[in-house]
């Protein structure tokens, strides 16, 4: 039985990354200078586009899941599948439209309409710092290393390379459009895994003759507290920026919220395909022991020829289809939105929004890179940037759409200012020394328990 990939899997995935390079050509050569094509497509985003595009966009912890999946079997869908589904119904049903009827090109545009030029600034610098696409960029350098034993380090920089040169080409284009390719790619990748699985190894029989009862509760092994914070912890979405720009670029408020709604239907069947696809890897291999590298070894070990070749496809695809988009993002708010807003205010159309933009993404890889180094744990990156930026710009940020609970701008930014604080201070302890949290307490909870005090406080002192 081979333990590596072979020929096919490196001329498929060598002629994918040509595919994407000659699409970053043909982008530069279209997107010129145009502020309003560039960032949000000249708000055409349709819904198929749209679709395609944010369901292979929010889902890059491809290798977070199959490790989930692994250990935890069916619990997967209960912990990273359905507080998603029900965070992303939210959104569309109750900020979608809103959104998009802003004519707004990001979230701190949002921020300034309300609060003014320095909460703006202050939110943008929270946005920043949770869309460096660190995560993803370590992502591909493990996949790369598990794949085809390149160095850690070099899968990053070549990881980050190709990912972000069409989106620093196009813009939103740019991104979309390879978005569209990887949602086929993904679905077609992880599909005739678990199709060839089934049928060579057997059904629901053969798992659950291979697997612990455990991997059929609800719960794993996990206690119930547990799988309930995720419910908590999946509200992020509803300062997701990617959510916010795409409903910027939609083509109306009801394709904007269709859209997400449809979305919500290929999350569920794509959580099938991987929470499934998991549970064979530990049925399979129940002695490896780096549950990680689950679904690189399964495919490395299991899978015969092209098929192993499309799978290793639909896992560079899953997390470059996320490191893209957050690239864009964090350059754009980099650029744009704290640069440019600090100097002299923003013009939208203005020539120079596009040039910013594009040094946004190149600075925002680069330091990217660099943090994806130093911590090398996609989990600590998520946890320590979201749980951050979630408790820092959630109140403020959900309530700037109502009239009637806006906050007042002073409130508005001591709140992102001391709720994100809070949340960091609290996880320091873990963070230098590695202990737990002070009372055992998330630091999730403190910091949004900060934010809400605050916005409690704000609305009692103007009555």
């Amino acid at each position: 039985m081979k333990s590596t990939y072979g020929g096919e899997s490196i001329v498929l995935l060598l002629t994918y990354l040509a595919f994407l390079f000659a699409a970053g050509l043909g982008f530069f050569r279209k997107i010129k200078s145009d502020a309003t094509e560039y960032l949000v497509m000249g708000r055409r985003l349709s819904l198929p586009a749209f679709v395609a595009s944010i369901v292979s966009s929010w889902y890059g912890g491809v290798l977070g899941v199959g490790e989930y999946s692994f250990k935890q079997g069916i619990s997967n869908w209960l912990v990273f599948g359905m507080p998603y589904y029900i965070a992303a119904f939210l959104f569309a049903m109750f900020l979608a439209k809103k959104a998009r009827d802003t004519q707004h090109y990001s979230i701190p545009d949002q921020f300034e309409r309300v609060y003014g030029k320095k909460t703006a600034i202050t939110g943008a610098i929270f946005v920043f710092l949770t869309t460096l696409p660190a995560a993803y960029i370590l992502q591909m350098g493990e996949l790369g290393n598990s794949i085809f034993g390149i160095s850690l380090t070099l899968g990053v920089i070549l990881g980050a390379f190709f990912s972000i040169f069409y989106v620093y080409s196009g813009g939103l284009w740019g991104d979309v459009f390879p978005d569209i390719v990887q949602f086929f790619i993904m679905f077609v990748g992880f599909g005739a895994a678990l199709i060839f699985l089934a049928v060579t190894y057997g059904g629901m029989d053969f798992l659950q003759s291979n697997l612990p009862p455990t991997h059929f509760t609800w719960k794993g092994t996990k206690p119930g507290s547990y799988v309930f914070v995720w419910y908590f912890i999946a509200l992020a979405t509803l300062v997701e920026p990617m959510f916010y720009q795409r409903c910027f670029a939609a083509k109306s408020a009801k394709v904007a919220r269709n859209s997400l709604l449809v979305s919500i239907l290929f999350w569920v069947a794509f959580d099938f395909l991987t929470t499934f696809t998991g549970m064979y890897a530990r049925a399979l291999m129940p002695n490896l022991t780096d549950p990680v590298a689950a679904f690189p070894q399964l495919g490395a070990q299991f899978l015969p020829g092209i098929i192993q070749a499309v799978f290793m496809l639909g896992l560079f695809a899953t997390a470059m289809s996320t490191l893209d988009t957050e690239a864009l993002i964090a350059g754009t708010t980099l650029g744009r939105d704290i640069i440019m807003r600090a100097k002299s205010g923003i013009l939208a159309h203005d020539h120079s929004v596009t040039k910013m933009a594009r040094i946004g993404v190149v600075a925002a890889s680069l330091i990217s890179v660099f943090i994806a180094l130093y911590f090398k744990s996609v989990v600590d990156i998520w946890y320590v940037f979201g749980t951050i930026q979630t408790c820092a710009l959630m109140i403020p940020l959900a309530s700037s759409f109502s009239a009637r609970w806006k906050m007042t701008p002073r409130f508005a930014f001591a709140n992102m200012l001391i709720s994100g604080a809070a949340a960091f201070i609290w996880m320091m302890p873990s963070l230098i020394y590695g202990r737990d949290y002070w009372f055992g307490i998330d630091p999730i909870y403190v910091g949004l328990t900060v934010s809400v005090v605050i916005w409690g406080v704000d609305r009692l002192t103007r009555k």
